[in-house]
């Protein structure tokens, strides 16, 4: 097995210049820095991760923290994260703690204290009194995905826009009885409420504030499919459209409308948000946002700021964009 001896005698360089030019931790020139690369590439020979620590003082690794990995959104961002940090030579480390859970206490009482990573990327946390406190305490760079407010979020879609543009389309096609089908509200997740309200404004802007309805669902596709089934099979009071939290509540409310004979978009028209990766199958409007995209982008300002802490950069929403397929249709004249 080549060594830093045999990647510095064929670059023709010292030992102490073979390692600076790898690791990054001193002067090199770039013509000395490329050959001494070209050096460790044909001898097949790749600088240990505890030796590049010790020589820059960092890991080369990048902490990432969410609720949880079976989520469409959560998966997604990951995919994005790890294909990101992969492309930079860089390592993940990962800790999936769902809110309240021991694990989470564990995450945030000890492991992100531990010199771990050079940078933290938390998504989708929405962090709490104790939590908020170490995540300020850390001594590394920090990124946001959809976090909240509490710690600010650096890379997300714009939420309220986003149901605003989902509500706009029903009450274009003519459609007035409108329900906002998911999320618990005790307490609202930041995404959830930013969604909320954008569906809430949006009616009262229309005039259609006395029809605001919301129907409390978990989220997921058989949260929305039950809280749907139940909504639908009061025949006096069902909706003709329904704005979901989510795809995943929304595929849900489409499939209890089937089973319950119920024609979508014939009878009813169902809207959601995200563009799932089931999305096309099942025909559904929506309002696509790209995970994956996001999740790089974090990656890429996480370096920028692990280079420099004082990178200060704009947070610039990223607008979803409406994708029109056949759950959506005209109200009936009268509905």
């Amino acid at each position: 097995m080549s060594g830093i001896a045999d990647v510095a005698r064929m670059a023709g360089v010292s030992k102490s210049t073979a390692s600076r030019a790898l690791t990054g931790s001193g002067y090199v020139s770039d013509l000395t820095r490329r050959r001494v690369r070209e050096a460790a590439a044909s001898l097949g020979y790749v600088p240990s991760t505890n030796a590049v620590g010790l020589a820059t003082g960092r890991t080369r690794s990048v902490g990432v923290v969410l609720p949880r990995v079976t989520r469409w959104f959560f998966s997604e961002v990951l995919e994005g994260i790890q294909s990101a940090l992969l492309a930079e030579g860089l390592d993940l480390t990962l800790y999936a703690s769902a809110p309240g859970s021991a694990e989470r206490e564990a995450v945030f009482g000890d492991f992100l204290s531990r010199r771990r990573f050079d940078g933290l990327i938390a998504v989708g946390l929405d962090p709490v009194g104790h939590e908020i406190a170490h995540l300020r305490a850390l001594s590394r760079p920090v990124v946001s995905i959809a976090s909240g407010d509490a710690i600010g979020t650096d890379v997300a879609i714009d939420d309220e826009h986003a149901v605003r543009r989902a509500t706009e389309h029903l009450i274009e096609l003519g459609h007035r009885r409108i329900v906002f089908l998911g999320g618990t509200g005790s307490p609202w997740s930041h995404v959830d409420e930013q969604r909320f309200h954008g569906y809430r404004r949006t009616m009262a802007a229309a005039g259609l504030e006395s029809y605001t309805t919301h129907v409390m669902s978990e989220i997921s596709l058989p949260g929305g499919y039950g809280a749907a089934a139940d909504l639908l099979s009061d025949v006096d009071g069902r909706p003709t459209g329904i704005v979901a939290i989510c795809d995943e509540v929304a595929i849900g409310a489409v499939i209890a409308a089937r089973r319950l004979a119920i024609s979508v978009p014939g009878e009813l028209s169902v809207i959601g948000i995200d563009d799932h990766e089931y999305a096309s199958m099942f025909s559904l409007t929506t309002l696509a946002q790209r995970p994956r995209e996001q999740g790089a982008a974090a990656v890429q300002l996480l370096i920028r700021r692990i280079a420099d802490p004082e990178t200060a950069e704009p947070v610039t929403p990223i607008r979803a964009r409406l994708v029109v397929r056949h759950s959506t249709a005209l109200a009936h004249p009268g509905t």
